[in-house]
């Protein structure tokens, strides 16, 4: 079965800004025309998922890809209203940086929908939202990690200060305090989402400072954790292939469930404007631990397998703090 992907890059450098599209020649009137606008390349940690769920449904004919990545915040609205003009039902992407923007863009495309991760609400009918919620993973790799630090120090290495960002790191340190009361907590934040070199600086910091467990939000984090011989915890996806002596747990996020809950509703015809997060919970397959046996500490696992089941369940809650960690 061919995919329906096609890839449009945005070639900055000129004020105008000129779009270069390659279009998909596929021909599937019934799938739905589903465009992404990816702020960061798609290598990206965050980037990667959106993009992967996506590349999944093309290939399951469930819809017709088209990606846009490396768009800056004053390209972006343009983007999406280019996209809109091109036929696209459903557009995909991130209004972190256009927040206001982004929703009058919706507003002026009230037949297409718009599914963007967003600090702030829905909007009207069209504009819908969802978050990035792997706090529940991240609060069990926190409890694998915390009898494993030899200092009691542990490090986390973010992006930006915003709810997303500031959940996560504050799930893993509560799954970290569980198991470990005593414990220490040294943060940082890189000031964007994509500057692998800046995080492994960050990392390479706490470690400095006496951290000897690393959470990486980050791409490049645990670049400094494999420099200096410690552990770390990815976010997001797998790190352990990459870093196989270094990751022994990862906080997975899986963005399909969201994707088809919005492509069921845009096909349906009803409103997409309200906030897909939900779907990110580990009991709807929207994220998940993945670790490495060989690397902790055995008597940890139990625990934390009784507390996965217990989220799982219902009967356990991971706190949801979106206030910025200190």
């Amino acid at each position: 079965m061919s995919i329906a992907v096609s890839r449009r890059a945005f070639l900055l450098g000129t004020a105008a800004g000129t779009l270069a599209l390659a279009t998909s020649r596929v021909s599937a009137a019934e799938k739905l025309k589903v465009a992404g606008i990816h702020a960061s390349p798609v290598e990206n940690a965050w980037n990667s998922r959106l993009h992967e769920a996506l590349l999944a449904a093309a290939k399951d004919g469930v819809i017709e890809y088209t990606f846009s990545e490396g768009v800056s915040g004053t390209d972006y609205p343009r983007a999406m209203r280019e996209y809109a003009e091109a036929g696209n039902k459903l557009i995909v992407g991130e209004s972190y940086a256009v927040e206001t923007e982004a929703r009058q863009v919706a507003a002026d495309y009230p037949d297409t929908a718009f599914l963007m991760g967003s600090s702030g609400g829905p909007a009207g009918d069209n504009f819908g939202t969802f978050g990035t919620w792997n706090h529940e993973a991240a609060y069990l790799a926190g409890m694998l990690a915390a009898p494993m630090s030899k200092t009691g120090t542990f490090g986390a290495v973010g992006a930006i200060p915003i709810p997303e960002v500031n959940i996560l790191i504050n799930a893993f340190r509560a799954g970290v305090s569980e198991a470990r009361p005593d414990a220490k907590f040294l943060v940082g934040f890189i000031g964007t989402f994509f500057d692998p070199p800046k995080a492994r600086e960050s990392g390479l910091a706490q470690i400095d400072a006496g951290a000897d467990i690393l959470f990486g939000e980050r791409i490049g984090t645990a670049d400094a954790a494999k420099e200096k011989g410690i552990k770390s915890v990815g976010s997001l996806l797998d790190y352990t292939p990459r870093y196989p002596e270094t990751v022994f747990a990862n906080a997975m996020w899986y963005f399909r469930p969201i994707l088809d809950a919005a492509v069921k509703d845009v096909q349906a015809g009803e409103k997409t404007g309200k906030d897909y997060s939900p779907y990110s919970f580990m009991k709807e397959g929207g994220n998940d631990i993945v670790f490495s046996e060989s690397m902790v500490i055995k008597d940890s696992i139990p625990a934390m397998e009784a507390k996965r089941k217990a989220i799982k369940d219902g009967s356990f809650k991971v706190p949801v703090d979106p206030s910025e960690p200190t």
